[in-house]
């Protein structure tokens, strides 16, 4: 994996040149990805500890703590900068950052959420990282797997207009589970999209549940088990 974003001088300025043509925060595609993955864990699940893969500067951890209560929350990087910046910013004993591939011991977990880090690998690489993931998860942890929607024109806009998704991959939801399955996750549950209108356009915002199988919205999520 890059450390490309050891070297952004301002990485959330950056992210936000692309959010802008949505009109929203990058908080608000935080808390409908983690709200999605908690309406979709099975009734009576409870994570003990959670994995956050390439967490950047940790927002989304202060998110999983808030809808897993229970749990522990570890997020992990590969770039050392944004890890300072999260360490910084955390506001909670039950959430702790750490290098991935330092050598530190992360232990197993229940759960692991990415978002929008495997367009950032080298396809070749993408299984090995998956069957890296997988050796941390416990038999029957879920795996909770965003990424942008390459055929959704709005996000191939906004990744145009952010640095680091230059001359980045994509992957198709197709591509994905076909990835997952490879690297031993089953891929039981549908793919769901997101986020399918602007904030101009919020006000149909009451129709995404309904075209969560469409595969057009800006991001998609695939839930994966371990068996």
């Amino acid at each position: 994996m890059s450390c490309q974003f050891d070297s952004e001088q301002n990485y959330d300025e950056v992210l936000g040149k692309g959010l802008r043509l949505s009109g929203e925060s990058r908080e608000f595609f935080i808390d409908g990805r983690v709200r999605d993955l908690a309406d979709r864990m099975p009734a009576g699940f409870r994570p003990r500890r959670i994995l956050d893969f390439g967490c950047g500067t940790g927002e989304t951890c202060g998110a999983l703590a808030r809808f897993f209560p229970d749990a522990d929350i570890v997020g992990v990087d590969v770039a050392e900068k944004p890890l300072e910046l999260a360490r910084k910013a955390a506001r909670s004993d039950r959430i702790r950052f750490s290098r991935w591939g330092g050598g530190e011991a992360l232990g197993v977990f229940d759960l692991c959420y990415v978002n929008g880090v495997f367009h950032h690998i080298e396809p070749g690489q993408r299984n090995d990282i998956l069957r890296a993931i997988r050796e941390r998860l416990a038999p029957g942890a879920y795996l909770s797997f965003f990424e942008n929607n390459p055929w959704n024109p709005g996000t191939r806009m906004v990744m145009r207009r952010i640095e680091f998704d230059r001359g980045s991959i994509p992957l198709s939801h197709v591509s994905a589970h076909e990835l997952l399955r490879g690297a031993g996750f089953l891929t039981p549950y549908p793919t769901r999209f997101l986020f399918y209108f602007p904030r101009i356009l919020s006000g149909l915002r009451v129709f995404e549940p309904a075209l969560a199988r469409l595969p057009l919205g800006a991001q998609y999520h695939i839930l994966a088990v371990n068996p």
